[in-house]
């Protein structure tokens, strides 16, 4: 979890990140689970009592929050990663859990795991390299931070839940001062975005 440290002297925010302050930006990159896959997840998150089910849309997080001090270089990076990945398909599947380490459950990437840890693997590169606390596992969460009650139900109500969707694009957010995730670009694989384009513009 990041921190904003107020500092009237820099034009950017400040943020602690671990135990170091950093200028810059916080950004992630994630997949969107379509509809009507993300609907009838976060029905069933909500229903587990997590609070963010209504706050925090479905998806596979392939960048969790990270610095880049070089938000130019950032974009440049994440486009040409965007540019060169072709679409594959993601099968959702059965359950699992980060317990006793991290209190989440969560819905099994099957097919397209090895896509989501090679597309990790190129974008936590250049301006986003960073030594991560736990090897990138890609899931999608229905329960985080509730009761051990809750948590045991979902791993089993979901334990025959399945999906497959097509994954063509990749979102790039920006964590701001408030602490919400704004999405800055939706990059669609395959194609090079215009040189030069802010995004969201």
């Amino acid at each position: 979890m990041s921190h904003p440290v107020s500092d009237t002297e820099q034009r950017q925010p400040t943020y602690v990140v671990g135990r170091r302050a950093v200028e810059g930006k916080l950004v992630g990159v994630v997949i969107a689970i379509p509809e009507p896959i993300a609907g009838e997840l976060e029905r069933w998150r909500a229903s587990f009592g997590d609070p963010m089910a209504a706050l925090v849309p479905p998806h596979i997080t392939l960048i969790t929050t990270t610095p880049a001090a070089d938000w130019p270089s950032t974009i440049a990076h994440v486009r040409e990663v965007a540019s060169a990945q072709s679409s594959f398909t993601v099968t959702l599947k059965s359950t699992g859990t980060f317990r006793p380490l991290t209190p989440v459950v969560f819905v099994n990437v099957t097919e397209g795991f090895d896509s989501c840890v090679h597309l990790h693997r190129r974008l936590q590169a250049g301006p986003l390299a960073r030594d991560l606390e736990y090897p990138f596992h890609p899931h999608v969460t229905v329960a985080h931070d509730v009761s051990e009650a809750n948590m045991d139900s979902a791993e089993v109500q979901l334990d025959d839940f399945e999906a497959s969707f097509t994954v063509r694009t990749m979102g790039l957010y920006e964590h701001d001062v408030t602490g919400v995730w704004k999405l800055r670009e939706e990059l669609a694989f395959g194609q090079n975005a215009t040189a030069g384009e802010e995004p969201g513009a």
